[in-house]
């Protein structure tokens, strides 16, 4: 019989705020009606963590929600805000993924699939109904939210892209304050699906700035937007009139931005001079002089910030006119009292009456007088993305910091007072109002330790314990310790001890949360410990090659200046055992007869635990063994080694019973299942620095299963007692629960599930190599990707089309029979048909609909030519029969576009194409007549519902004159003869 496993499975994750692949971004309060308790409230910040999105309570410091796909497994590594609809998010992914989610109800809307690559920067439109989004694979996709369709994809840059704006037409951008509302022309950069698509400005790491026309879709600007190398950044103004991009050594440069001109640039046809509506205004340089990764504009237009990735964000201010004048005022004096100290008389009269003529404005002053240096905010970690909260007070600014150490920051800045004279001119206040940094560590877990009981999760990392409760993911105490490397519970669960980098154990009771005691154990960091089965004793290995055991005592200890003693818990060192090399790894065999020690040679040595003789020497690995365990009956010992290999030996007699090749990185943890309840007392798990958690049989040498889900190298691991589950930690920052299901999973099923993956992944991959290498790039491009989805549609819809096809002959041959037999029994179909009693072609149309919109395209390109006539015979009945109209027309305006010349060249199709048009017109006539008439009217019911809704007040005086002068001016009837 095949022997079957129970499947694990991903349950939780916790331990992560925010991960540093994604931005993050501030949100007000939802809910929040009084004006007070906004105020008062912290907002909230919606960030990326590995592959999920997850919204934080910036001031109370809890999670508000967890949005996730399931079927997304890539981390989160864009998100961007609507405008016009300040729920709706898009996120994108390391996949090149987009899905656009709905916060009220913390679930997918849309989902895209475009870019061969991680999505690096996504920009809505102003009315929410395009988004724009930038890849790792230097593609910019322009995307339609309203029909759920890529439009078209710009090429252009030469590597990956970092900044996008779509740029509109403003008031303030071009000082045209009296032209708002006055028709098409004040409209004609905005970006509302029916007007004029307007502009985008794109920003690469290829260092250049580029302004594309998305009307006729082609780049009409490229300049160089960086001297020193990559353009790392793009923040454009409030209102739109300039922008800042961002680069190597702090260097900002700042350009102002024409919009009039782009405006004008629309409506003039005929060539003239090429004009550019970019300009260079000048440089800002941060203190910090490594690259700057972010730029952002406050919504008031006020105050820049920038960053890099070190611990400190940069603000400076934005002067208003009439500073820049008194300031530029202010320079002309100074230039002019020195040239006065060097000139003769008759100059001095002419600089006197002339030197105030000279104005300058906003427009020409440099830069640096224009914009200064407003306070640097020092954080508490590197700086991963900041965005500003929106407040009501105009006296001080919020600032949202998400920093690479898995914490969030609020901080409040104070604005300078303009009109408070200093004498000392100090910088600005700062503070830290809120931050979100309990629920997660700010370094790496190097280690986690289960309870007794599986209740409690210790996770320990340098400078801070945790203990979480299993069951709800709370963290219920932190505690301060040194660099951890180990760690365990003591028996009892109530005191935990940690062994750290200093060669010291540190002692913690949890329910008081304090440290006991600091025993200096070892002169090397403590690399392992492990509590002797008894539970009387403990050993500890070290870097100095030594391997301690401790015994576990409580002694009275007096209390000074009493002569009252109290019991103290204590560990007593009492033997000692020399090696070679350092120990890398110690553990007790659950009989406690062995002891086994991994040391710095490779190798393994096996000594017994009374004597401390030696019993076995297990060589084989070509580096170090970085852990061990074994198993519950004492007779197989597994080791891992940074040479990616994994050992089963056993412990009778030293022998290697298999060595496999395991991971594609080193080997950092294994472990076997405690007990053997389910025969499954010799499976083990292994965590390596590949990402994945493997899950082996012992006894026939088999992987059952391959449990894959973190973002960086997994360093620690640990099982539950009773097998159900196990705990690993990683480098992305989060903690993982892999749960054990009722499911079962054969090794052949795993197998052939693997293979159809690595068959996918290389077909896809193959689909998206397409483009000639040698060939040049057309500037735009179809924003299509083929995934498996998209392949698996397009088959779908060729075997409904070879059905539908096929039973509508069955049924034309059947109704001519039927007209000369009237008893004729109904003709055999196809059990499809039969089943669900539909005709073919409604048959053909449900598939198609069924079909997501954005795959629609790219799952209609996997059809053959030979299917085209086929699928024109189902759009003819579909628009004779007036059914889905909308999609019939984007059916068929996308297969006519892609197989234009092979449709034009074909006898046969083109009279179904004249009948497709007929029929098209009267449907298209039809729908339009009655969209008129429902104008109509919701025109009289608005009109109707207006006059109910207003009282108008009415002078009977002036209304009378107003009436008696009407009467006045009236004409008497004329007659006109028609004769």
């Amino acid at each position: 019989m095949v022997k079957s496993y129970l499947k694990y499975e991903h349950s939780k994750t916790f331990g992560l705020i925010n991960s540093s692949f994604s931005n993050a971004l501030w949100a007000p309060d939802d809910g929040l009606q009084n004006a007070s308790l906004r105020q008062s409230g912290g907002g909230k910040a919606v960030v990326g963590a590995d592959e999920e999105v997850l919204c934080w309570d910036v001031k109370k410091g809890e999670l508000l929600s967890r949005w996730r796909d399931k079927e997304c497994a890539a981390e989160v590594t864009s998100i961007a805000q609507s405008d016009a609809d300040p729920d709706v998010f898009a996120v994108g992914y390391g996949d090149g993924s987009i899905r656009i989610w709905d916060a009220r109800i913390a679930t997918v809307i849309v989902n895209f699939n475009g870019h061969r690559s991680a999505v690096t920067v996504l920009a809505f439109g102003s009315d929410g109904s395009r988004l724009a989004s930038g890849s790792k694979d230097t593609d910019i996709i322009i995307w339609d939210l309203v029909a759920e369709v890529g439009l078209y994809k710009l090429r252009g840059h030469d590597n990956q892209i970092t900044g996008l704006q779509f740029l509109q037409h403003t008031a303030e951008a071009t000082g045209d304050d009296e032209e708002v509302g006055q028709g098409a022309q004040t409209n004609i950069l905005t970006n509302g699906v029916d007007d004029q698509p307007g502009f985008l400005l794109t920003t690469s790491k290829d260092a250049k700035i580029k302004i594309w026309n998305l009307d006729s879709q082609h780049c009409i600007e490229t300049h160089i937007a960086q001297s020193n190398g990559e353009c790392w950044a793009l923040s454009m103004s409030p209102d739109g009139s300039g922008c800042i991009t961002a680069g190597n050594d702090g260097e900002l440069k700042v350009w102002s931005i024409d919009m009039r001109g782009l405006m004008s640039s629309t409506l003039e046809m005929e060539d003239g001079e090429k004009q550019a509506y970019l300009k260079e205004r000048g440089f800002l340089h941060r203190q910090g002089k490594d690259r700057t990764i972010g730029v952002t504009f406050h919504p008031r237009g006020k105050y820049i910030a920038a960053h890099g990735s070190q611990k400190a964000i940069e603000l400076w201010r934005i002067r208003s006119e009439s500073e820049v004048q008194k300031n530029l005022a202010r320079k002309r004096r100074r230039r002019r009292e020195k040239l006065l100290a060097t000139q003769d008389g008759a100059l001095k009269d002419g600089l006197i009456n002339g030197g105030d003529d000279v104005s300058e404005n906003l427009a020409t002053a440099d830069i640096a007088d224009v914009i200064v240096p407003h306070v640097i905010v020092r954080t508490g970690g590197k700086v991963r993305s900041v965005d500003w909260g929106r407040g009501r007070s105009s006296k001080v600014i919020n600032l949202l910091s998400a920093n690479t150490n898995n914490e969030l920051e609020l901080y409040s800045i104070s604005t300078k007072q303009l009109d408070k004279k200093k004498a000392t001119d100090e910088p600005p206040d700062y503070s830290r109002t809120f931050a979100v940094d309990l629920p997660g560590h700010r370094t790496d877990v190097r280690s986690v330790a289960l309870s007794s009981d599986d209740r409690m999760l210790a996770s320990s990392s340098n400078g801070s314990l945790k203990i979480w409760n299993v069951r709800t993911q709370n963290c219920i105490r932190t505690l301060d310790c040194g660099y951890a490397l180990c760690s365990s519970f003591l028996p009892g669960d109530k005191i935990f001890v940690v062994g750290n980098r200093n060669g010291e154990l540190e002692l913690f009771d949890i329910a008081s949360s304090t440290l006991i005691e600091t025993v200096k154990a070892h002169e090397g960091p403590v690399w392992t410990l492990h509590v002797h089965p008894d539970g009387r004793s403990m050993a500890t290995g070290s870097a100095d090659k030594s391997a301690k055991f401790f015994n576990f005592e409580v002694v009275q200890e007096e209390i000074p200046g009493t002569q009252r003693t109290t019991p103290r818990f204590k560990l007593v060192h009492t033997r000692t055992l020399k090696v070679s090399d350092d120990i890398l790894s110690l553990r007790f065999s659950p009989d406690s007869r062995l002891v086994a020690l991994s040391l710095l040679d490779n190798t393994v040595k096996v000594f017994f635990t009374d004597s401390l003789k030696l019993f076995l020497n297990l060589y084989g690995h070509k580096l170090p063994v970085l852990n061990m365990d074994i198993s519950f009956d004492s007779k197989l010992i597994v080791t891992c080694s940074a040479d990616k290999n994994v050992r089963i030996w056993g412990l009778d007699f030293g022998d290697c019973h298999k060595a496999f090749f395991a991971h594609q990185d080193s080997i950092m943890q294994v472990a076997f299942v405690p007990h053997n309840q389910d025969g499954n007392g010799h499976h083990f798990f292994s965590a390596s620095k590949d990402r994945v958690i493997k899950y082996w049989d012992g006894d026939k040498f088999e992987q059952i299963q391959k449990l894959e889900g973190h973002h960086g190298e997994v360093w620690a691991m640990t099982v539950g007692r009773t097998g159900e589950f196990l705990v690993t930690a990683s480098h992305d920052k989060s903690i993982r629960i892999w749960q054990q299901t009722d499911e079962q999973i054969f090794l052949e099923e795993e197998r052939e599930k693997e293979l159809e993956e690595l068959y996918e992944n290389t077909l896809t991959a193959s689909l998206d190599n397409d483009d000639d290498p040698g060939g040049e790039k057309a500037e735009v491009g179809p924003a299509g990707k083929q995934t498996t989805e998209t392949l698996m549609a397009g088959e779908k819809i060729v075997e409904a089309l070879e059905l539908g096809i096929a039973d509508l002959e069955v049924m034309r041959e059947w109704s001519q029979a039927k007209a000369t037999q009237a008893n004729l029994a109904p003709p055999d179909r196809h059990p499809i048909f039969l089943y669900t009693n539909i005709s073919a072609e409604a048959h053909v149309l449900n598939v198609v609909q069924k079909i997501k919109a954005a795959a629609l395209q790219d799952a209609l390109l996997v059809l053959p030519f030979t299917q085209v006539p086929p699928l024109f015979t189902f759009l003819q009945i579909w628009a004779e029969k007036q059914w889905s109209i909308p999609l019939t027309c984007r059916v068929l305006f996308f297969v006519l576009n892609i197989h234009h010349r092979q449709i034009v060249a074909s006898k046969t199709m083109r009279p179904m194409l004249d009948g497709i048009r007929r029929h098209l017109r009267r449907a298209l006539q039809r729908q339009k007549d009655e969209m008129g008439f429902n104008l109509a009217a919701l025109r009289f019911v608005g009109a109707r519902m207006r006059e109910k809704g207003e009282k108008d007040y009415v002078d009977e005086a002036v209304w009378e004159a107003e009436e008696e002068r009407a009467l006045k001016g009236k004409k008497k009837r004329g007659f006109v003869d028609v004769a």
